[in-house]
């Protein structure tokens, strides 16, 4: 029912939760499973559930966002201190309550003019080297120390953040998660944005893991584990442009950038889990610089396959996305913030233009940059594309799915689908490419970072028609459109993949986000590893794994014998380091694996 229900900003949450009796606490959990069954209706601005025969609850969302409290209201006799406010709160999707938007388009009063991918889209990567981290307005001169605000912020947010650690997925209930929206509105208020988003990711990852989310990810929940907790301990110590870049941005500032003459690339469908969904045209400009058109709302799968037919957000063009990413724009007075997304001002004037091939210029230089050379910008924080030529070479079975197999000059590479949902056509469109084994097809992927070659498959070459392109997200294959003579592809019999001993310490790290400390507590359960990995040569993280093993184990008990308070906080420490030393260490285990500079691989936080 999630996907049917408004986002809902993080403090409306935090605020009915904390408003609730610790009798009905105890039974949020209960009460956002049996609410979660039932059956939501949506009329305009309005949706409706059906509690039970006699009892409705509304979430009134102007602008398909819930921002206040208020805009809950619940016909039962106990409202508005009922349980059912809250438990709506808790299952529906978690708010951006400060999404990134066009400043030059922020008068024009549309949601659409939501000119970005909120965080958790399928693709929202600087397009330019730049992670747009300066916070508005505040210079890296000026962010000398944090303020006493700040400080405190960044506290709430850790201390909430390690609560949830310390339960695992299994253990952080509706209350447990309102504490750290709680905690990322805070952070948001006293200007810590990268904190509070952190935070809501967190969230978002717990409800996907706790409600059996076919698309959740322990990886990308541990990945945001790692940012909230890594900034949140770091930013006391910080000053100048680290903490202007702990602090994060609320906006992306947009500067005049002149006349500007782009060629569409593709263009990839956003549906995130919390609750927006749109498209993101990809284009490049004379000097082969990357530039996005964004339409990302409130919304589910319906807009996300629906936007790509909308008309592009970008002076008086009625191009939609879809026919933009095929043709080409003049723009003047273009406007354009440090990640290469384009304003829509009213300064600005766009009109059609032809677009170019693939192999013609100026887009043909993006596949001759060696893909070394893309995977090592990727890594040092630029855009994450990556533009191959590579020839299928059949498939493989994973626990995700299948995946194409394909040679890159030379390097064999796994291509993945894009994003799992079934309204989206990637992983029907990789099935079908999947036949076309022995085919040379000139392709848009997105780096995968992990220890072998891996790419998420975003557009490719038609498999027929080498001047025609498919956006694999937006685009439905059809059998017709393979080589004469293809037949359904079988399992292609992939080597087998010996996993570094890293695994070893990375499961433990994904192990403790599932279960929490209770799982990594239980007699025996690193210890073994811990000595295997230094017998490996990999004694920093038998260290960090023993590390995490004492801390998981530290119950002291007072002069009665009773169990005091678990120590959160060094729990917390200790996973940490594990975490970010295990990311580090993939990192430059990809750098490798795909022939890059290793020293482009820094470690997180």
């Amino acid at each position: 029912m999630s996907q049917n229900l408004p986002p809902v900003t993080p403090a409306v949450t935090a605020q009915l939760v904390e408003a609730l009796s610790p009798r009905l606490r105890k039974r949020l959990d209960a009460g956002v499973a049996k609410l979660a069954a039932r059956p939501a209706v949506r009329d305009g601005d309005t949706v409706r559930i059906a509690v039970d025969d006699d009892t409705d609850l509304e979430l009134h969302a102007p602008g398909g966002l819930v921002t206040s409290a208020d805009a809950i209201r619940c016909g039962c006799l106990l409202a508005p201190g009922c349980l059912h406010r809250a438990a709506a709160a808790s299952a529906a999707p978690v708010a951006d309550a400060a999404p990134v938007v066009d400043a030059a388009a922020a008068t024009e009063d549309s949601p659409s003019a939501t000119n970005s991918a909120p965080s958790g889209s399928s693709g929202s990567s600087a397009p330019n080297g730049s992670n747009g981290s300066s916070p508005e307005g505040v210079g890296a001169a000026e962010a000398e120390a944090p303020s006493d605000a700040q400080l405190a912020a960044a506290r709430a947010v850790h201390d909430a953040a390690a609560l949830v650690l310390e339960a695992g997925t299994d253990g952080a209930g509706a209350v447990l998660q309102a504490e750290l929206l709680r905690a990322a509105h805070t952070a948001r208020l006293a200007g810590l944005p990268r904190a509070a988003a952190a935070s809501v990711s967190v969230v978002t990852g717990v409800r996907a893991a706790r409600s059996a989310d076919p698309s959740y990810r322990v990886t990308e929940l541990a990945a945001a584990l790692r940012e909230v907790l890594s900034v949140a301990h770091r930013l006391p110590r910080a000053c100048g442009p680290d903490l202007a870049g702990l602090r994060g941005s609320v906006r992306q500032p947009y500067r005049p950038d002149g006349s500007l003459r782009l060629y569409g690339l593709f263009s990839e469908p956003v549906l995130t889990a919390t609750g927006y969904a749109g498209a993101v045209t990809w284009t490049a400009d004379a000097g082969g610089r990357l530039h996005t058109v964004s339409d990302v709302a409130p919304g589910g799968p319906a807009r996300a396959t629906g936007a790509a037919d909308r008309a592009v957000r970008i002076g008086d063009t009625a191009l939609t996305h879809r026919e933009l990413s095929r043709a080409g724009l003049a723009v003047s007075g273009a406007t354009v913030s440090p990640t290469g997304r384009l304003g829509a001002g009213a300064g600005v004037r766009a009109v059609r233009a032809a677009g170019a091939d693939w192999h013609d210029e100026p887009l043909d230089r993006l596949w001759a940059v060696p893909v070394a050379e893309q995977v090592t910008r990727a890594l040092k924080g630029g855009h994450d594309l990556l533009f191959l030529d590579v020839t299928l070479t059949g498939t493989a079975r994973e626990t995700a799915g299948d995946c194409l197999l394909a040679d890159c000059g030379g390097l064999a590479l796994r291509l993945t689908a894009a994003h799992d949902s079934p309204a989206l056509p990637y992983r029907d469109n990789l099935r079908l490419l999947a036949a076309a084994r022995g085919s040379g097809l000139r392709v848009v992927a997105r780096l995968a970072p992990g220890p072998l070659p891996r790419a998420l498959l975003l557009a490719a070459q038609h498999p027929t028609d080498p001047a025609a392109r498919v956006d694999l997200g937006l685009d439905r294959l059809r059998r017709a459109d393979l080589p004469p003579g293809t037949a359904p592809a079988a399992d292609g019999g992939a080597p087998a993949v010996h996993e570094a001993p890293l695994h070893l310490l990375r499961r433990r790290v994904h192990q403790a986000v599932a279960g929490g400390r209770r799982v990594l507590a239980l007699p025996g359960t690193a210890s073994g590893d811990a000595a295997r990995l230094g017998s490996l040569g990999l004694s920093t993280a038998g260290e960090l794994l023993r590390g995490l093993r004492s801390a998981s184990a530290d119950r002291t008990r007072d002069v009665f014998g009773r169990l005091l308070p678990a120590d959160t906080d060094g729990f917390a420490r200790a996973w940490l380091a594990a975490a970010v030393y295990t990311d580090a260490v993939e990192r430059s285990l990809c750098a490798a694996a795909w022939g890059a500079d290793e020293e482009a691989a820094p470690a997180a936080g």
